[in-house]
């Protein structure tokens, strides 16, 4: 979808954002070097604090985006109901919730001005659909959480809590939305933290500061973003600027020498590197509060799991943005067991970091856009289309012909993990496919992948991983990980 910003103050990349895609590289307030942050080394008390003390053979499924419409957990399908069956067997399941269950006709909010690509809305009874499906935790912050405002945040919270989901990411101030929300199973209390680097601006949570009250919102990790090019580039993109109406670009400090390797206009900033790309750095307060919460987290329970929606560099890259590895990792120093990403909408690789399991990507496993009603006038007149001559799902389709028409969009994997002795020591990939060639009313609904498109999943998934050394084995259309055999 088209991202709509304004000069300096760039909105987050969309869901749908597979153009315009350097105005998700700016979005932010100040941060430190770009894939750079300041480490926070425990005290040996508090290792000790950190480790794993989940029981032995416990098992943990994880896939990536939720996007429902209707409960389909009844769906009698042999295919859908094996990969169901996956979810059950595992002691705890993880999905990403991307969004809002409301009842439109009882609904007293209203679309936002500003959201995450499209009006995502599914109907309040998915929540308990989610619960009989066999998922126990879901993650919260993601680019659509206030697609129908605080409202439709709110609503959403509540009817997961209703049906007994555990979720995070979300709250009434900073601080809530970034505490770790926690579900007891036999095993252990397992906890969760749930960030977002891909979201709305107007979706941020913020803290009260005198008598200014917090705002509601989701757990948002500022990044910001630069666009690296070549000396020659940047030397073109200055002389750009200074032929600029006098005005029109805001000048650098008067005394502030401008750096010579570095050029910011029109929202987007460029820095000179040896390869032209993109690279980013994370804010050093949201970071620092970020990690506070994953240790507090794991400070009250046996096994955490930190997971975060992020779109960067865009949904185009099978490549996480250079941030994520650093943070994944200081996220397991902190004391988190599992780090879990989503958001791109496709499979990245996954590595094993200190006998920690982090997956940068889980594509998705319900996306059911199609048949999302009702649309809303702002989608048909910016794509300008006449909302007199389509139906909704018309709409939709077309939608997803320009930005989802690959059958890579609607292929994944469950993964499940199981831990010994508080580390991972299997992880077993579950190739699932979406139905991309079904009839659009069901489309988007979750099958075990037959063999052939199972394989192709599997290598897909062996290439992206083997930069992290992770070593992916075909047995029988289910891809195995075993760490350090």
């Amino acid at each position: 979808m088209k991202s709509r910003f304004r000069p300096r103050m760039i909105r987050r990349v969309s869901w749908f954002g597979t153009i315009l895609l350097v105005i998700c590289f700016v979005s932010g307030l100040a941060a430190n070097e770009p894939g750079q942050a300041a480490k926070q080394q425990p005290t040996p008390e508090q290792q000790r604090e950190l480790t794993s003390s989940i029981a032995d053979g416990f098992t943990l499924a994880t896939v990536g985006d939720l996007i429902i419409v209707h409960p389909e957990s009844m769906l009698n399908d042999p295919e859908f109901q094996a990969a169901l069956k996956i979810i059950r067997q595992a002691e705890v399941a993880f999905g990403n919730m991307e969004t809002s269950l409301i009842d439109i006709r009882r609904f007293r909010g209203y679309p936002q001005a500003e959201y995450g690509g499209m009006w995502l809305i599914g109907s309040p009874g998915v929540a308990k659909d989610v619960k009989a499906m066999g998922f126990g935790l879901v993650s919260r912050a993601n680019n659509h959480t206030t697609d129908w405002g605080i409202e439709g945040m709110r609503e959403t919270d509540r009817a997961l809590d209703d049906s007994g989901i555990v979720h995070a990411g979300t709250g009434e101030n900073r601080a809530a939305a970034r505490s770790a929300r926690f579900l007891n199973v036999p095993s252990g209390r397992i906890a969760l933290v749930s960030m977002a680097s891909s979201y709305t601006l107007l979706s941020a949570a913020m803290p009260a500061l005198g008598e200014a009250p917090g705002r509601p919102g989701l757990n948002a990790l500022r990044t910001k973003g630069y666009v690296i090019v070549t000396e020659e580039m940047l030397k073109n993109l200055r002389k750009i600027r200074d032929a600029q109406p006098k005005g029109s670009i805001e000048p650098p400090p008067a005394d502030q020498k401008e750096n010579p390797k570095e050029l910011e206009f029109f929202g987007i900033r460029y820095r000179v590197g040896k390869e032209t790309g993109f690279s980013f750095g994370m804010d050093p307060v949201d970071l620092r509060e970020i990690l506070k919460s994953i240790r507090q987290g794991k400070e009250n329970s046996d096994f955490l799991a930190a997971t975060i929606h992020g779109h960067e560099p865009g949904n185009w890259s099978e490549e996480p943005a250079d941030f994520l590895p650093v943070l994944a990792h200081q996220s397991i120093d902190a004391g988190a067991d599992v780090f879990i990403g989503h958001g791109p909408h496709q499979l990245r690789g996954i590595e094993v970091y200190k006998g920690k399991p982090i997956f940068y990507s889980l594509g998705n496993f319900f996306f059911q856009v199609s048949i999302q009603e009702p649309v809303a006038q702002d989608m048909y007149e910016m794509f300008e289309k006449d909302p007199a001559s389509l139906t909704d799902n018309e709409f939709n389709v077309s939608f997803l012909k320009k930005y989802f028409g690959q059958g890579v969009w609607y292929q994944s994997v469950i993964a499940v993990s199981r831990f010994e002795k508080g580390q991972v020591s299997e992880i077993r990939l579950y190739p699932v496919e979406l139905r991309f060639d079904a009839r659009q009313a069901d489309q988007g609904i979750p099958r075990l992948a037959p063999p052939d498109v199972a394989r192709k999943i599997l290598e897909r998934l062996q290439r992206l991983s083997t930069p992290y050394h992770t070593v992916i084995n075909i047995e029988e259309n289910v891809g195995v990980i075993r760490p350090g055999k």
